[in-house]
């Protein structure tokens, strides 16, 4: 049973409401699940409330739904502030949105992440330093790896990272539509993909996961 614990609904710029992406990922094999639609200061209140509406629903399926955020696009030096509101209004996972190859993520942002311990995941860091995955590793904040489109193109850096600092890894899918959602043997592949052994990509597909949301989850 495979955790995802980076997707995007109609509450930010994903194509699906949230019940109906809890559906799709269901059926895909995934009963643990995290809304982390984008976030700032400007839609946290709605964002989590509305999400939290339909996680309560998709309980009824039995699945583990969890209410979180992805903070992305905020100065760095106010990232603690934003995170720091997010677990006040219920974010059970934190994702920030990393330095990638593809968008105009301000410089700092990774390093803001990791060394706030409140951070669950840096998502698709493709600028990762060894000093920040480090840190990473210190503060419990683990690095994605992920199968969507461009952010995808530095695995295997943020892989090589990770495995030298002794850092946590995921991967997720930052679904944004239905045919994002992956099953347990297409994330497997792309651990592998990205430059881990076996036993690595067992730890970043499973285990981590689910011991994150044994940390987070209220329900």
């Amino acid at each position: 049973m495979r955790a995802e614990l980076h997707t995007h609904t109609l509450l930010s710029d994903g194509e699906l409401l949230p019940i109906e992406l809890a559906r799709r990922a269901l059926v895909k094999g995934t009963k643990i699940l995290a809304f982390t639609d984008h976030v700032s200061l400007s839609n946290l209140e709605r964002v989590i409330d509305e999400a939290r509406r339909d996680a309560e629903l998709a309980s009824e399926w039995g699945m583990k739904v969890l209410v979180g955020v992805e903070v992305t696009h905020v100065p760095a030096r106010r990232l603690d502030e934003v995170v720091a509101k997010a677990r006040r209004l219920g974010a059970e996972i934190v994702v920030v949105h990393g330095e990638t190859i593809s968008e105009p993520v301000e410089r700092g942002t990774n390093m803001a992440a990791v060394l706030n311990p409140e951070v669950d995941i840096l998502a698709h860091p493709g600028f990762i330093t060894l000093e920040e995955a480090q840190l990473a590793r210190d503060n419990g904040v683990a690095l994605e790896i992920t199968s969507r489109g461009s952010h995808c193109k530095t695995n295997g850096h943020v892989a090589r990272m990770a495995q030298q600092a002794g850092a946590l890894l995921v991967v997720n899918t930052d679904a944004h539509s239905p045919g994002d959602l992956m099953d347990m043997q297409t994330a497997l592949q792309i651990a592998l993909a990205a430059g881990l052994t076996r036993e690595e990509a067992d730890r970043a597909v499973v285990e981590t996961p689910r011991h994150m949301v044994k940390k987070r989850w209220r329900g």
